[in-house]
């Protein structure tokens, strides 16, 4: 990925720590399932998950506090609480649909039912991938780190300051 690298010992300066702080563990991603599958109440998780009820009630608080879900009185009765998505949580969609692939690619034996589909033409999405701004897929080949003061520098010129350095 060039000669660049990404500063390791810079937690702070790196979202994947931050975001692993918020989702790092199986149980937080079982429950985003859930949710996009339109679970609700805290029992419906508790009785599909098979979560113990401590560990599903320390899960959705963390989801809560941390913005991915929102806790909401129920409308038919205002003595119940629904855990709703949020749009932070609704943008984690992609990253669990990309792991969900991965899984399905590298450990599963037969292929999953039922299958994420398009609703336009009801036909399976594809891999999730790595976009270009323009909307060229890109491999990790075609990936390199860059310097934020230096975004939009002349590509090509740094591809011959490389060559001629190697």
């Amino acid at each position: 990925m060039g000669t660049l690298r990404e500063p390791l010992d810079k937690v702070v300066a790196c979202g994947l720590p931050q975001a692993l702080e918020v989702m790092g563990e199986r149980w937080s991603f079982l429950i985003l399932r859930a949710a996009f599958n339109g679970l609700c109440h805290f029992e419906e998780y508790l009785s599909t998950l098979g979560i113990a009820r401590n560990i599903l009630s320390n899960r959705l608080s963390k989801l809560v506090e941390n913005g991915i879900l929102k806790r909401e009185p129920c409308p038919e009765d205002r003595r119940k609480v629904e855990y709703r998505l949020t749009e932070k949580g609704l943008d984690l969609l992609p990253a669990l649909l990309a792991l969900k692939q991965w899984g399905e690619k590298y450990t599963l034996t037969e292929l999953s039912n039922p299958v994420v589909v398009d609703s336009q033409d009801w036909l399976p999405i594809g891999p999730i991938t790595i976009r270009a701004h323009d909307g060229r897929e890109l491999s990790y080949h075609d990936l390199r780190w860059q310097d934020r003061s230096k975004l939009g520098q002349n590509a090509d010129e740094e591809r011959a300051k490389e060559k001629a350095e190697a």
